[in-house]
C-alpha cells in the first residue's frame, strides 16, 4: 500500500481546524518580539480535513511490523511476545511519577523492587551481586570490561593484563566494548559448531590475558560444551571469564553461568526477560559479578538496613557512576513482573520450549535448505543458503521474499563463520501452527529459488519500497522531503 504524504494530499480551502474569530487575549505583535526574518507568513502546513489526517496516520501505523502483527524470527535478538499486563502495571503512577533523585524515603517500594530483582537475577544466574544501571547490552559489556580493568588495577597487574580473548563468532559489540576500555583484542578460532577451539585457546593463553568474553550458547546457537575446561584454563592463568547474556533465553532454569565458572555476567532484560526490544530501545543490561568483584560495581547501589532501602553512592573501590539510579526503570519493572509471574518452573519451561521450537524448525527445514551446523542447536538455529547461490539466489533474497508472505525476515549473515547464514529464533512464545506456516513458506521459497529465481531477486513485490540500495541509504542519508 502506498501512502501519500499529507502535503501531497493538500488542497487549498480544506481544513481540519477552526480557530476562534475573537479572543479574550490581547493580540501578539510578533514584529515587536522577533526579528522580521524569523517571522513566517504562513505555517506551511497541509490543507487537509480531520478524517484525512486520522486515516493518514492510521494507514502509516498499519505498515509497522512487530510481534503483535506476525511471526518475528529474528535470531540472536529474541523478539518474543511481551505480556500486555506488564505494560499496564509498569505504567502505574507510583512508578511513572517518580524521579531517581528524589528522597529515598519517598520511593521505598521502587527501591525494594530493584533490590529484589537483583536477588532474583543472582539466583537465576548463580552470581553474588548485581547492578541494574547499564542501559543496554553494549553498555553492560562496557561496564563489565571496566570492572575487569579495575580488578587488575587493584591487583597491580593493569600494565601486564592488556588483552581480551574473543571468539571469531562473537557478537560485534564484544570487541568494540573491550577496545573502548583500552584492551587489545585477540581472536580465538572456532570449531565447526562455533565453539571455542581449545587447542588454539591454549596457544593464546599468556600472562597478558585479562579475560575472555563468551556467549553461551554461542552465536551459532550451540551450547559451549567445553565451558568447564575453558574456565579452568583461564582461571589457572589468573584471568577472568565474562559472560555475554544475549542467549540466556536457552538456559533459564537449566544451568547457571555462575556455575560454569563465569566471573562477570551481563543480561539483556529486553531479550530473555520479555521486555520490549524494538525501535532501538529501551533496553536494560544488569551486570552480575562473583563476590571477589562485588566492590567494583558502579554506584549508586541499593542497600538495605533494617528493612529500609537507600541508594548508596560512596564506595572508594567502585568504577564510579555510569548512569543515574533507576536506569530504564520501567524495563526493570517489566522484567520483575515477568520473573514473578513465570516462577522457577515457568522460566525452565520457557527455555525448554525455546530449544524445542528451534530444533523443530531446523529438522523440518534441513532437507530443503542446509543447516549451518550439524550440532544440536539450542534456542535458535542457523540455516545456510550457500547451495542456492548456484541459482543466483542469496540469503538476503530469501528474506526479501519472506516479506511478500507477511513474515518478518530472520537475521541474515550472522554469525560470520557460516556463509549465507539465516539465523532463526522462534522463541518459546510461538505455537506449532505458526512455525508450521513459516516452514511451508520457506519450503515454497526454496522451490521458487530453483525454478523461478527472478521472483526472489525482485522481491519484495508487495511492499511500499522494494529494493533500496542499503549501502547508499546508509552512506548518503537524505531525510528531508
Amino acid at each position: 500500500m502506498t501512502v501519500k504524504l499529507l502535503i501531497e494530499s493538500s488542497k487549498k480551502g480544506n481544513s481540519g481546524i477552526q480557530l476562534p474569530i475573537k479572543s479574550d487575549f490581547p493580540p501578539i505583535h510578533l514584529e515587536n518580539t522577533f526579528p522580521k526574518e524569523w517571522i513566517r507568513s504562513t505555517t506551511g502546513l497541509p490543507n487537509v480535513s480531520e478524517p484525512e489526517v486520522v486515516r493518514h496516520f492510521t494507514n502509516l501505523a498499519s505498515l509497522n511490523y512487530g510481534v503483535d502483527s506476525g511471526f518475528y524470527p529474528l535470531g540472536s535478538c529474541t523478539m518474543k511476545y511481551n505480556p500486555k499486563i506488564n505494560e499496564k502495571l509498569s505504567n502505574l503512577e507510583g512508578f511513572t511519577h517518580t524521579h531517581p533523585l528524589q528522597s529515598d524515603s519517598t520511593v521505598q517500594g521502587n527501591l525494594f523492587m530493584m533490590k529484589h530483582l537483583e536477588q532474583l537475577l543472582c539466583e537465576i544466574t548463580g552470581m553474588d551481586a548485581y547492578t541494574l544501571l547499564p542501559a543496554a547490552g553494549a553498555h553492560g559489556e562496557l561496564t563489565g570490561m571496566m570492572i575487569v580493568k579495575e580488578y587488575f588495577q587493584h591487583k597491580g597487574e593493569a600494565q601486564k593484563r592488556t588483552k581480551i580473548l574473543i571468539p571469531e563468532s562473537a557478537h560485534g559489540t564484544n570487541p568494540a566494548s573491550a577496545a573502548s576500555v583500552g584492551f587489545d583484542i585477540v581472536e580465538v578460532k572456532s570449531t565447526p559448531c562455533g565453539g571455542v577451539d581449545i587447542a588454539h585457546l591454549k596457544e593464546l593463553i599468556h600472562e597478558d590475558i585479562a579475560a575472555i568474553m563468551l556467549t553461551n550458547p554461542n552465536t551459532a546457537g550451540v551450547f559451549e560444551s567445553d565451558i568447564l575446561e575453558v574456565a579452568e584454563i583461564l582461571h589457572q592463568n589468573g584471568s577472568l571469564l565474562y559472560y555475554d547474556g544475549a542467549n540466556l533465553n536457552a538456559l533459564l532454569g537449566q544451568v547457571r553461568p555462575g556455575d560454569m565458572g563465569f566471573d562477570i555476567v551481563h543480561l539483556n532484560l529486553h531479550k530473555t526477560f520479555s521486555t520490549p526490544h524494538g525501535g532501538g530501545g529501551p533496553g536494560s543490561a544488569p551486570v552480575g559479578v562473583k563476590k571477589h568483584l562485588r566492590k567494583f560495581l558502579p554506584i549508586p547501589r541499593v542497600t538495605e538496613v533494617n528493612k529500609q532501602f537507600a541508594l548508596e553512592d560512596k564506595d572508594p573501590d567502585s568504577i564510579g557512576m555510569i548512569r543515574l539510579a533507576g536506569s530504564n526503570f520501567q524495563v526493570l519493572i517489566k522484567a520483575y513482573l515477568y520473573i514473578l509471574s513465570m516462577g522457577a518452573e515457568g522460566l525452565k519451561k520457557a527455555s525448554s520450549m525455546a530449544v524445542l521450537n528451534a530444533n523443530y524448525i531446523k529438522e523440518k527445514l534441513s532437507p530443503f535448505i542446509a543447516a549451518g551446523v550439524s550440532c544440536l542447536c539450542m534456542h535458535e538455529c542457523v540455516l545456510t543458503a550457500k547451495d542456492l547461490t548456484a541459482y543466483g539466489v542469496q540469503a538476503k533474497d530469501i528474506s526479501k521474499r519472506l516479506i511478500d508472505y507477511g513474515i518478518h525476515p530472520p537475521t541474515n549473515y550472522f554469525p560470520l563463520i557460516i556463509p549465507e547464514a539465516l539465523m532463526i529464533e522462534p522463541t518459546e512464545t510461538e505455537s506449532k501452527e505458526t512455525m508450521d506456516h513459516f516452514i511451508e513458506v520457506m519450503k515454497k521459497i526454496v522451490s521458487e529459488a530453483k525454478e523461478h529465481p527472478e521472483l526472489l531477486l525482485d522481491a519484495p513485490h508487495h511492499a511500499p519500497i522494494s529494493r533500496p540500495d542499503e549501502v547508499k541509504a546508509a552512506k548518503d542519508l537524505n531525510v528531508t522531503y
